[in-house]
C-alpha cells in the first residue's frame, strides 16, 4: 500500500501544483475541530468534502470520495482549519457549499483501477479530437480526465465561440462507454495543463505555480515602457504573457509623481517632445521632433516639472540642460576603443601563415644585435 502511494505522489502530471503548507500541523488534534477536507485531483481540480466517518487523515493520503455517479480517487492536500481558510480564500460559502463524503482510504484495487483509467486518458483525447474534427466542430479538446472508478470522463476544451456538442456527447458516450462531461477552459488554463518551456528558459508559470489567472492588458506593457510588439508580448498560449503583471505594481508606484508625457517642453531655442523614460533612474529623454529621435536630451524628472511650471506661467526655460553639467559629464567620459574584430579567429589555422609570422619575428630581431652581427661579419 505504501509503495503504491509513493508511486502516486511522484507522478509527473503536476499534481503538486497547488501545494498547501499546513502551518497548524504542530497543534494537537483536539484543537482541530473541523471535519472539512480539501481533496486535490488531476492538475488544478480541487474540491471539499466532509470526513463524516472520522478517519485519521493527513496530508498526502490517497482516499476514495463520493462522486456523481460512483466514487473518485484523490489526494488529501489539507484538513481542518486550513481547509476552512482555503475555502474562504477561494470565496466559497461553507453554509451553502454542497459537501460530499470521504468514504475510506484507497485500497490496492482502487489504485489499480485508477492507474488503468489514467493510462486511457491520452488515447481518449486523441480519439475525441478525431471525432470532433469529423463532426466539423470549431473546438479543441486539450485534456481528458477519467474518474477514479472509470465510470465518467471530463473533456476539457477551448473554443472561440459557442459550440453545440450534443451530437459529440452521444458519439463519445457510445465510443468510450462512460458518462461524458464537457468543461470549457481558457487558453491560459490549457497551457497550464499541457506545460512547456517559456522564452526565459524556465517552466511555464501557468503550469508550475500560478493558481488563478488575472487578466493581462497592453497597459501593463505601456506602464513598463515595453515595445508593443505582439510577437514578443504573447506567450505560448497566444495571449499576453502573465509575467507582464509581476513587476507592474513597482512600476506604477515609481511613476506616481512623474509628469504626463504628452506635455511638450518650451525653451528659448526649441520645443522638446517626450521620447522615452528610464523609470527607476528617474530620467526622461526628450527630442526636438515629435516623430523621430532628433537632438535627444536626457533630464531628470524634477527638471521636467520645473520646466512645465515655467511654461504654465507663460515663461520659457533658458535651456533643458545646464552647460556646466554637460561639460563635467564629457570630462569624465571614458574613451573606449573597439578592438573586436582586429584579428581573425582562424588566423592560426593556416600553417604557412604561421611560418611567415615566425620569419617576420626573426627578421625583426636581427637589427637589435647590430654590434654583435657586425663583429661576426668582420671575423
Amino acid at each position: 500500500m505504501e509503495e503504491v502511494q509513493s508511486k502516486c505522489s511522484s507522478c509527473t502530471d503536476r499534481c503538486g501544483k497547488l501545494e498547501v503548507f499546513d502551518w497548524l500541523a504542530d497543534i494537537p488534534e483536539s484543537c482541530n475541530v473541523s471535519d472539512i477536507v480539501e481533496i486535490q485531483f488531476k492538475n488544478t481540480r480541487k474540491s471539499y468534502f466532509k470526513n463524516t466517518n472520522g478517519l485519521r487523515l493527513g496530508k498526502g493520503d490517497v482516499v476514495a470520495v463520493e462522486a456523481s455517479p460512483g466514487h473518485d480517487i484523490g489526494t488529501v492536500s489539507c484538513t481542518g482549519e486550513i481547509a476552512v481558510m482555503q475555502m474562504k480564500k477561494n470565496r466559497l460559502n461553507i453554509k451553502d457549499y454542497d459537501f460530499k463524503r470521504v468514504y475510506r482510504h484507497a485500497k490496492p484495487i482502487d489504485f489499480e483501477k485508477w492507474e488503468e483509467a489514467k493510462k486511457l486518458e491520452h488515447e481518449t483525447m486523441i480519439e475525441s479530437r478525431r471525432i470532433s474534427l469529423n463532426l466539423n466542430l470549431n473546438m479543441k479538446i486539450g485534456d481528458v480526465e477519467y474518474q477514479g472508478d472509470k465510470t465518467k470522463a471530463i473533456f476539457y476544451y477551448i473554443a472561440d465561440e459557442r459550440v453545440d456538442f450534443r451530437q459529440l456527447i452521444k458519439v463519445l458516450a457510445d465510443r468510450f462507454k462512460v458518462r461524458i462531461e464537457m468543461r470549457q477552459i481558457g487558453a491560459r488554463q490549457e497551457a497550464g495543463r499541457i506545460g512547456g518551456i517559456g522564452p526565459c528558459g524556465r517552466e511555464l508559470c501557468c503550469s508550475s505555480w500560478i493558481t488563478n489567472f488575472v487578466s493581462v492588458t497592453t497597459n501593463a506593457a505601456r506602464y513598463q515602457e515595453i515595445s508593443l510588439n505582439p510577437q514578443k508580448l504573447a506567450g505560448q498560449c497566444g495571449k499576453l504573457k502573465c509575467c507582464l503583471n509581476f513587476e507592474l505594481d513597482a512600476y506604477i508606484d515609481a511613476q506616481k509623481d512623474f509628469p504626463k508625457t504628452n506635455i511638450p517642453l518650451e525653451t528659448q531655442d526649441n520645443t522638446y517632445y517626450h521620447f522615452k523614460t528610464d523609470i527607476f533612474r528617474r530620467m526622461m529623454t526628450y527630442s526636438t521632433d515629435r516623430h523621430i529621435p532628433a537632438n535627444l536630451v536626457e533630464i531628470s524628472v524634477d527638471k521636467v516639472k520645473e520646466v512645465i511650471r515655467l511654461n504654465r506661467k507663460g515663461k520659457k526655460a533658458s535651456a533643458l540642460v545646464d552647460e556646466k553639467v554637460v561639460a563635467k559629464q564629457e570630462a569624465i567620459t571614458l574613451d573606449y576603443q573597439n578592438v573586436v574584430g582586429e584579428e581573425s579567429i582562424s588566423r592560426f589555422d593556416d600553417p604557412k601563415k604561421q611560418g611567415g609570422n615566425r620569419n617576420r619575428k626573426k627578421r625583426r630581431r636581427k637589427p637589435t644585435n647590430r654590434n654583435n652581427s657586425g663583429g661576426n661579419a668582420k671575423k
